[in-house]
């Protein structure tokens, strides 16, 4: 079942609310109407019961141009990030979501430093710098570099080692950035004055497909929507093995506990399987493809013995 975070919320009140009703219904079946106030008391205190009321509001903040994992639809921001990080602050104990903020990828750090949100949920890489300004929860996605280059383009570069003076753009302050400024400018594949920086990845896609740059570099899963989406195509992956984590303020221990619990929680009951399924598609079981394989040819084989295969219709003839 795929994760809905509006539908869980609503069944949970069920369970909450429609306990209490059901006794409320058995005690004026069972006692009469002199009882209804007693019964409605009852009600009443289950009500207060959940610490809801005592829960620290968390604001997330995110940069919605970044698809699957946030971007805005019908004026919402939704995503994989979105869902996730709803589901995470269901299960974290002595919190709950207050609500998202949009912002450009830049200001999220200095927006969580000095308390403007909470949480960043961005597909953010950890990196050792980051940790110099932020402290993370444990990982929850791992991707690798995509080079996108426009569809039907002269150039098609299969490695950086390709790049040789080319215009190339990347989002400010992503690991995409990082892989234009330490692999392609420090190693002279391109000048400074070849790469261009975006605030965000929606526009420099509108340049790639307008030929204003000639590539861009960005992480694979996003690079792969765009592709989907948008008259770009991946020409190669380049390996980073980067891991993307939960922004939070450091020394605030108590909400990255309560984060690293929350992904703990939806890793064991299924949900976080769901929800990579509904962002990213099902993965392909390559142990499945191979047991057809084998099926495949077993039949032919039998159809062979029995004389069904290209033999037996010579003679048939």
């Amino acid at each position: 079942m795929v994760y809905d975070s509006a539908r869980h919320a609503t069944r949970r009140d069920v369970v909450r609310y429609g306990g209490s009703a059901a006794i409320v219904v058995l005690a004026a079946g069972c006692l009469g109407d002199d009882d209804d106030d007693a019964a409605d008391a009852d009600d009443d205190a289950a009500d207060d019961e959940p610490a809801d009321e005592d829960a620290e509001g968390v604001v997330v903040g995110t940069e919605a141009g970044f698809p699957p994992f946030e971007m805005i639809e019908d004026g919402e921001i939704v995503g994989f990030d979105i869902d996730l990080t709803e589901a995470v602050l269901e299960e974290a104990e002595g919190y709950e979501l207050e609500e998202f903020r949009d912002m450009e990828f830049g200001s999220l750090i200095p927006a969580l430093q000095d308390g403007s949100i909470d949480v960043i949920a961005a597909a953010m890489t950890i990196t050792e710098e980051r940790e110099e300004e932020i402290d993370f929860s444990d990982p929850y996605f791992s991707a690798d570099q995509s080079v996108l280059v426009a569809e039907g383009a002269d150039f098609e570069p299969e490695s950086l080692e390709d790049f040789d003076g080319q215009a190339v753009g990347a989002q400010v302050g992503t690991t995409g950035e990082g892989v234009v400024e330490e692999e392609l400018i420090e190693e002279g594949r391109i000048d400074d004055g070849d790469y261009s920086s975006y605030d965000s990845y929606v526009l420099a896609v509108e340049d790639l497909e307008r030929g204003i740059v000639d590539a861009i570099v960005i992480d694979e899963p996003v690079g792969e929507t765009f592709a989907d989406d948008r008259a770009v195509e991946v020409a190669f992956v380049h390996e980073t093995g980067e891991e993307f984590g939960l922004g939070v303020r450091e020394d605030d221990d108590d909400l990255r506990e309560a984060i690293n619990e929350g992904l703990e929680a939806i890793e064991e009951d299924g949900t976080y399987d769901d929800l990579v399924a509904e962002w990213f598609g099902e993965p392909e079981d390559d142990d499945d493809e191979e047991d057809g394989d084998e099926d495949d040819e077993a039949g032919d084989d039998e159809a062979d013995d029995n004389g069904n295969g290209d033999d037996g219709d010579d003679q048939e003839g």
